[in-house]
């Protein structure tokens, strides 16, 4: 019980200290100008965080075991690659990372070309403004979906409980820093995404245009979007030009029951 009491506290810890530390910058050195004002949007993003805890508050219930704890039950049972596999702590650690995040981009992807997927997901690319909120703006029913392939995919991999904590930790900070509407310098930018996926790399992938946001899907690695073909360098209308979202253009995507009921409203898809 300690073990998933400091865990949850790390986890807590770093995200509030990152989410504050994007949105203290993206204040200062915003790379867009807002459509509409904070308060509306950001009221609507954290009761939706406080729905996705309870989801998976419930998916916990019915599945006692989350990503750590599942890592705990597969060492204990001697399942999973990793468990079968003699290899050294770091390696395994870096490989479990890799994995992890190609999975979420396998993921990711096929949120947007399936269409019972994307219907979950469009809540998502509904956000008129791009910013640090948008990372945990998701629907609960995909949060707890997500969760159970990712109890799935530690089941078959057996990777260390540090693995998987780190892979959390990496996840949203990315996802929070991502999403920020935060001015970077080109060549910082330039030289950040040969790794990681920045903010003007992922804000291509929240355009309204499909063509580039059906790109760029990765959350914490760049090299995905370059292998597979997937990858967009800059939107056609250009940062400050390009417009974020999808077709709803009013305020009725920065409302909590519209968002909720977003992926039961029918609409074609843009």
């Amino acid at each position: 019980m300690n073990l998933f009491v400091s865990e949850s506290a790390l986890r807590l810890g770093v995200f509030v200290g990152l989410f504050l530390l994007f949105a203290g910058l993206e204040t200062l050195a915003p790379r867009r100008k807002r459509s509409f004002p904070r308060r509306t949007r950001w009221t609507t993003h954290f009761v939706i965080t406080l729905l996705n805890t309870l989801t998976l508050r419930i998916v916990a219930i019915a599945l006692p075991l989350l990503a750590i704890g599942a890592a705990l039950d597969a060492a204990a049972l001697g399942v999973g690659l990793f468990n079968w596999l003699t290899l050294p702590a770091w390696f395994e650690a870096i490989a479990a990372v890799i994995v992890f995040d190609l999975a979420i981009w396998a993921q990711h992807l096929l949120s947007h070309k399936v269409p019972l997927f994307w219907r979950f997901h469009r809540m998502h690319h509904a956000d008129p403004d791009l910013d640090v909120t948008t990372a945990i703006r998701f629907h609960p029913i995909e949060i707890a979906t997500s969760m159970v392939l990712k109890i799935g995919l530690v089941y078959l991999l057996g990777p260390s409980i540090w693995a998987v904590l780190f892979f959390e930790i990496l996840l949203n900070g990315t996802a929070l820093f991502n999403h920020a509407n935060l001015r970077l310098p080109p060549r910082l930018d330039a030289a950040l995404r040969l790794i990681l996926v920045t903010p003007d790399m992922h804000r291509v992938h929240h355009s309204v245009e499909r063509a580039e946001h059906d790109s760029n899907y990765g959350f914490a690695l760049s090299i995905w979007d370059r292998v597979f073909g997937t990858y967009t360098a800059q939107p056609l209308a250009g940062h400050d030009g390009m417009e974020i979202g999808l077709q709803w253009r009013d305020q009725s995507p920065t409302r909590l029951i519209w968002s909720l009921k977003l992926p039961f409203l029918r609409s074609k898809r843009p």
